[in-house]
């Protein structure tokens, strides 16, 4: 069955490592230079047209010569600088063929987790894509040390195609789409052409990562999936090696469509909802859960657990009973002060703190509820709900 594109103003596509590169030869050039005529008939039909694309340290260690196995950091931020350029001197070369001009965007993790920072890329891009240009966009792995990088490009996709408010996130994969399991390891695996919903069941079809070019799987692409679809972009998981992948969709090439959530989401809930770190987390009753699914903010009496050492204005994490995240959001009290009010009802803050603190732990304007709290309820009454949340 065909997908059609038409619909969608704004797209993002991602493209891995594997597709890119070949371990012994370098780029792949004629599968690149056919995705590039796919994207140049996007722009010409008036669509707008993100790349996030991997594969500077995969093209940098092949120009450098680098053995195969695990890189050193500043091995891989070597690679990244070689690689970077001819990655960027490519695309720009192949697609002004067709008369597309590109521009290249390197980020790290601090310009899409720090509000200034977020503001200012997005600004950037939609200037390029106001142009006319193609962004091409990458982790700034010269710089990017673990513990401040995306760790994988299918989450940075869907961050980016969020900060845009695309339309739709595609991601060129190694394989056709979700599977009820590893089709590598199960041959009865069965392919999901649709989710509406991402549920636990959903997120533990997903497999891991498959070789040293790639850092993501199957998993980290059903969590660019929650990121994007809850922030109203619908989402992609298709086979990119063929040539023409993006043809491919709409001639009816099998893929899994995630489709987004219905309900509309503000551009600072976007912001909250990408978030790839948090700081800390905070696990509530069910009653609580009830009440957030109901559109209400979270007060200290549904709190039933404080993790982590984080600030007033840090985002945190929201976790059932059992350890499965259903919110997160922009907590307004710091670590030390949540755990001497968790559990207590409102009034009662100002007696443990010495001070008449907010009502609210995390307001409702500054959380973002997932699907995952609809399960996380249970049949029974709490007689706190009303007071849990609000």
């Amino acid at each position: 069955m065909s997908f059609d594109l038409s619909p969608y103003k704004r797209i993002t596509i991602k493209i891995g490592s594997a597709l890119l590169v070949d371990r012994q030869k370098g780029m792949r050039r004629v599968w690149l230079e056919a995705l590039c005529e796919d994207v140049a008939r996007l722009t010409s039909r008036g669509h707008e047209v993100l790349i996030v694309s991997s594969g500077a340290i995969a093209l940098g260690r092949t120009v450098l010569k680098l053995p195969q196995g695990p890189l050193k950091l500043e091995e891989s931020q070597a690679a990244a600088a070689v690689g970077q350029i001819a990655l960027s001197r490519t695309y720009s070369e192949m697609l002004s063929r067709h008369g597309v001009e590109t521009g290249q965007i390197l980020l790290t993790l601090n310009d899409t987790e720090h509000r200034r920072s977020y503001l200012n890329a997005r600004a950037t891009i939609s200037t390029l894509l106001g142009f006319g240009a193609v962004p091409v966009i990458n982790e700034n792995d010269t710089v990017a040390t673990s513990e401040i990088r995306y760790g994988d490009n299918d989450r940075l996709a869907a961050r980016v195609a969020t900060m845009l408010d695309a339309d739709l996130l595609i991601l060129l994969s190694d394989v056709d789409g979700l599977y009820t399991a590893p089709p590598a390891q199960d041959p009865d695996a069965e392919h999901i052409p649709i989710v509406e919903r991402i549920t636990p069941a959903i997120e533990a079809m997903a497999g891991s990562a498959g070789s040293e070019l790639s850092r993501g799987g199957m998993k980290t692409k059903v969590d660019a999936a929650k990121i994007a679809t809850s922030s109203g972009t619908d989402m992609i998981i298709t086979l990119g090696s063929r040539l023409y992948p993006l043809s491919a969709i709409e001639a009816g090439e099998r893929l899994t469509h995630f489709t987004a959530s219905g309900n509309p989401v503000t551009a600072r809930k976007r912001w909250i909802a990408g978030h790839l770190n948090t700081s800390g987390a905070l696990t509530v009753d069910a009653g609580a859960i009830r009440a957030l699914s109901a559109g209400k903010s979270l007060l200290p009496a549904g709190v039933r657990k404080v993790k982590g050492e984080f600030r007033r204005g840090d985002t945190v994490s929201i976790m059932d009973e059992t350890g499965r995240e259903i919110a997160c959001g922009l907590v307004a009290y710091d670590a030390e002060e949540a755990r001497r009010i968790a559990g207590l009802r409102s009034d009662a803050i100002e007696g443990a703190l010495g001070y008449e603190g907010r009502r609210a732990m995390i307001h409702r304007d500054d959380m973002v509820v997932g699907p995952s709290a609809e399960t996380s309820t249970d049949n029974g009454e709490d007689k706190r709900t009303s007071e849990a949340a609000s």
